[in-house]
């Protein structure tokens, strides 16, 4: 859905949050400096920038200052700082909103979701996704073939969503469940509910199920969504 440019010297923090963007949708860009950050903003111009404030290289709020000074690219700002001053220079040099440390991964999506939405983001406002003679209405939980609409359950749509919004990249069973119900355990008997999720999917979206056009089976790994339908 969007590139995100994560700055983050905690590196197992960084790994989590990679994982739920990711799984979220969104494609991931990392640094672990400032400074490295800043120039991988300069090369990729990522959609939005998720900006520690206590970095190496270079500090964040100096990041976020020559960001701003250069273009209107989103910025939320994770801090463990709580003084209000911090706060107010961020808001000052642009940022567009902040999360405190301690945080929920889930929060951190939420936010940024809201963000790209208020910014006009492009990868925002293409809502629909198109393969072949399959439409996925993402607004109106909506999934048509050849125009007509096609019943799936909710679970059932945002495998498709998450599978589609990635094609060609492989999800083992946990990422899909993961991503469709971020709180679930992780035990083998619960990851094999994916497998039948997907033959319902298919059942469903494919012309024939045992031969899928559309969500393809990647044995010993999981499941990708074709990039060519």
């Amino acid at each position: 859905m969007a590139t995100i440019l994560l700055i983050e010297d905690e590196r197992e923090l960084a790994r989590v949050l990679t994982s739920y963007l990711e799984n979220a949708g969104h494609v991931v860009l990392y640094a672990a400096r400032g400074d490295d950050g800043y120039m991988l903003w300069q090369q990729k111009k990522p959609d939005l920038v998720l900006l520690d404030l206590n970095l190496p290289g270079m500090d964040g709020l100096d990041v976020a200052k020559e960001i701003r000074r250069q273009a209107e690219t989103p910025i939320i700002m994770v801090t463990a700082r709580v003084e209000e001053i911090d706060k107010l220079i961020g808001l000052e040099l642009g940022a567009d909103d902040y999360v405190s440390k301690p945080f929920s991964p889930r929060e951190v999506v939420a936010r940024i979701k809201t963000v790209l939405r208020r910014s006009g983001s492009a990868q925002v406002k293409a809502q629909i996704l198109r393969v072949s003679d399959l439409e996925i209405d993402l607004d109106g939980h909506l999934a048509l073939r050849n125009g007509v609409s096609i019943e799936l359950t909710p679970t059932e749509f945002n495998i498709l969503v998450v599978l589609a919004t990635q094609p060609g990249r492989v999800f083992s069973r946990m990422q899909l469940l993961q991503a469709v119900q971020p709180d679930a355990y992780a035990y083998e008997g619960y990851e094999r509910t994916v497998d039948a999720h997907i033959k319902n999917l298919r059942h469903k979206l494919e012309l024939n199920p045992k031969e899928p056009v559309y969500v393809e089976t990647v044995f010993g790994v999981g499941y990708r969504f074709s990039k060519t339908g």
